[in-house]
């Protein structure tokens, strides 16, 4: 279900304001069972299969960018002594991957979304980062450990690691552990991609502008989120965060890249001819049952709104907007190049031009839906009316298409009066699961509280 939701090259001189109380955090690995060896033997393997369903671009001039900047970042002593390479995928989502030991991928849709080699090069920064504080395979120790103390050393004899994961649940589905990555993961990658950015001449907070603009078009752009936000989650504010690491750094000079020869590579781009691969997502769904509610709830509250919600979704908000995103990340499925919410929930305040009509107003949110989703229709089922914390309210449902593929999704609409507006709830699930959220999302509903 979709949402309502230039810079030129130059050179920035940023001066130091070091303090001596002040010190840069010590960013380290964490708890790890594999070896630096079974990283590098996870990345091949996982990079021989992906490479068999992405298109991976076979042009010289793309090839050479990309791997322009990821020498120069390699270079720096925070990347580590990993056998690193830099592919381009042709795909229009936003988006870049690296695999454990080295292996990564820029698609050319953030390419083309950047607006200066900077920024391109603070998200590589970022997944060189992940891939030397081995993030990919610590998120795999800490959710299979004891399987791991049994299996690893003859998964390494056997050249079968991929396989090996793949049977623990953790291989490169859609919940693949080894490319979704903790807010404290992010955190770090963020931090030590930007010393590795600087120390390369990049305006290290150039990184931190370019996550900014995927979640300003995660608001404006309709109920999708790009594909990167839904693999690393925001950990916070990035631009204070990375701007207060740039502080603790010796002044130097920084660039934002050549912007004549961004526009070249751009242009290349929109000359490739379409491969039959394109847009192919290796992250293959399995129908929701990975972000099915895990039958416990957490109580979510904001701006004076309170509601409970499954113990396994996260929150995605921005401070800007009355919306919320409430879904796993295996609920999160991608679609034409976006990543659309195909299992969890949206709630949000429509403001209207006067006192709330409950009926009026839903009709006119209803209808605004159906617009931005012109492939959902209503079920056929009349609006059942019911009272939420002491107000009105309406239920209306709706089938569509869903994100994951070759299913049917179901949209359950609670519409209710609020002082400010009407308040909505939409609570998405793919036709085959709904039984199985339907008493979840009833929790959701008759959690709701507001001031009234």
């Amino acid at each position: 279900m979709k949402l309502q939701f230039k810079l030129a090259a130059g050179v920035v001189v940023v001066a130091a304001a070091v303090s001596f109380a002040q010190k840069p955090k010590n960013i380290k690995p964490g708890w790890n069972l594999f070896s630096p060896a079974q990283d590098v033997q996870l990345g091949k393997e996982a990079a021989a299969e992906i490479e068999k369903q992405v298109a991976v671009v076979d042009n010289p001039q793309l090839t050479e960018y990309v791997n322009r900047i990821g020498k120069k970042l390699i270079a720096q002593p925070e990347a580590g002594q990993y056998p690193y390479t830099f592919k381009v995928v042709y795909d229009k989502s936003i988006n870049a991957f690296a695999l454990p030991g080295g292996p990564s991928y820029v698609h050319t849709g953030l390419i083309l979304s950047a607006d200066n080699e900077a920024q391109i090069a603070g998200v590589v920064a970022h997944e060189v980062a992940h891939v030397a504080l081995r993030h990919g395979t610590s998120q795999v120790t800490k959710a299979q450990a004891l399987q791991l103390i049994a299996g690893l050393g003859g998964a390494m004899a056997g050249g079968g690691l991929l396989g090996q994961l793949a049977q623990m649940g953790a291989g490169l589905g859609a919940n693949s552990l080894i490319l979704k990555f903790s807010r404290s993961a992010e955190s770090d990658a963020d931090l030590l991609g930007a010393r590795m950015m600087a120390k390369a001449g990049y305006d290290p907070i150039e990184m931190a502008k370019f996550f900014e603009k995927l979640e300003a078009q995660e608001q404006s752009s309709g109920r999708s989120i790009p594909q990167f936000l839904s693999d690393h989650p925001n950990p916070g504010n990035r631009v204070k965060a990375v701007s207060a690491e740039v502080k603790l750094m010796p002044a130097r000079q920084y660039t934002k890249g050549d912007t004549a020869d961004l526009s070249r590579v751009k242009g290349v781009i929109g000359g490739l001819p379409v491969p039959a691969k394109a847009n192919t997502n290796f992250r293959a769904d399995s129908g929701g049952v990975p972000a099915r509610p895990n039958g416990q709830m957490k109580q979510f509250s904001s701006k004076g709104l309170a509601f409970k919600y499954p113990a396994n979704w996260e929150v995605f908000q921005n401070q800007q907007s009355s919306e919320v995103t409430i879904a796993s990340r295996e609920g999160i499925a991608e679609n034409n190049g976006n990543a659309e919410i195909a299992y969890g929930a949206i709630v949000g305040l429509a403001q209207t031009r006067s006192q709330v009509n409950l009926d009026n107003d839903t009709r006119a949110f209803l209808d605004q839906m159906q617009k931005n989703n012109r492939d959902m229709k209503p079920s056929g089922e009349a609006a059942k009316r019911f009272q939420v914390s002491g107000a009105n309210a309406l239920l209306n449902v709706f089938f569509g298409p869903s994100a994951f593929k070759g299913q049917r999704e179901v949209d359950a609409v609670v519409t209710v009066e609020h002082p400010q507006g009407l308040l909505y709830m939409i609570l998405i699930a793919p036709e085959g699961e709904y039984p199985k959220a339907q008493p979840f999302f009833d929790q959701m509903i008759q959690s709701l509280q507001f001031a009234r």
